[in-house]
C-alpha cells in the first residue's frame, strides 16, 4: 500500500528519531491522524518551543530553558560534589534515582580520536573554570566502560591530578558498554553508593 504524500512525509519524520523503524514510525504517523486538530496543534508546538526555548545550562552543560539549571540553582545540593556525565539524559536518570544531592556537568560528548573528537570537543573547558573556584571538592565520574568512555575518563583523571581534588568513578559493576541513561534506579543508587577512589 502506498501512503499519500502527506502521510509519507510525518512516517519519514518519524524515522529520523533514533529506535524508531519503518513499523513504529508508520503507527505513530497513524495515531497522530487520529488525534484531534487541537492536540496536534498543541503537539506540534511543544516541539517548536522546546527546541527554541531549550539549551545548555553555562554552568553544567545540562538541558535548561533558563541561563542557569534549576540543579546548580538549588542550595540545598551540594555544590562540591559533582557528577562528570556524558549527556543530559543520564542527568535525568540519576534524578530518578532520587538519592543524589551533588551537581552534575555534562561533557555533552566523550573523546574520541577515531571520529577527530578531542578533549576542545567537549565541555571540558567550563568544568576547570567551576573547579578552579573551589577550594576542594570531589568529582565523581560516570562515564560508560567504552573505549571513549575510558580514553575521557583516563584524560580527566590526568588533568585533574594536581589539584586538591577526590576523584572516583562507578564501579565496573556497571555492564561494559551499557549507557548511563538506560539503567534502572537501583542499579545506578548502588553503582554510585559503590563509586571507587581513583585519583593518587
Amino acid at each position: 500500500m502506498i501512503y499519500p504524500d502527506e502521510l509519507n512525509l510525518i512516517i519519514e519524520n518519524f524515522k529520523k528519531i533514533p529506535g524508531i523503524g519503518e513499523k513504529s514510525a508508520e503507527r505513530q504517523a497513524l495515531a497522530i491522524l487520529k488525534m484531534s486538530e487541537d492536540d496536534v496543534e498543541v503537539f506540534s508546538q511543544s516541539l517548536l518551543a522546546a527546541k527554541k526555548n531549550l539549551h545548555p545550562c553555562e554552568i553544567c552543560g545540562c538541558l535548561t530553558s533558563k541561563k542557569v539549571c534549576d540543579i546548580c540553582n538549588d542550595k540545598t545540593r551540594d555544590q562540591k560534589v559533582i557528577c562528570i556525565l556524558e549527556d543530559f539524559k543520564s542527568v535525568f536518570a540519576f534524578e530518578k534515582s532520587g538519592n543524589y544531592n551533588g551537581t552534575y556537568h555534562v561533557l555533552n560528548g566523550l573523546i574520541s580520536p577515531i571520529d577527530d573528537i578531542g578533549p576542545e570537543d567537549i565541555n571540558l573547558s567550563s568544568l576547570l573554570k567551576r573547579i578552579e573556584k573551589m577550594d576542594e571538592c570531589e568529582i565523581i565520574i560516570a562515564l560508560k566502560s567504552t573505549l571513549e568512555g575510558e580514553t575521557t575518563t583516563k584524560f580527566i583523571t590526568k588533568i585533574l591530578n594536581n589539584k586538591n581534588i577526590q576523584i572516583s568513578r562507578l564501579p565496573y559493576g556497571i555492564p561494559m558498554g551499557a549507557e548511563i541513561d538506560y539503567l534502572d534506579p537501583i542499579s545506578l543508587d548502588k553503582a554510585l553508593k559503590d563509586r571507587k577512589i581513583i585519583s593518587e
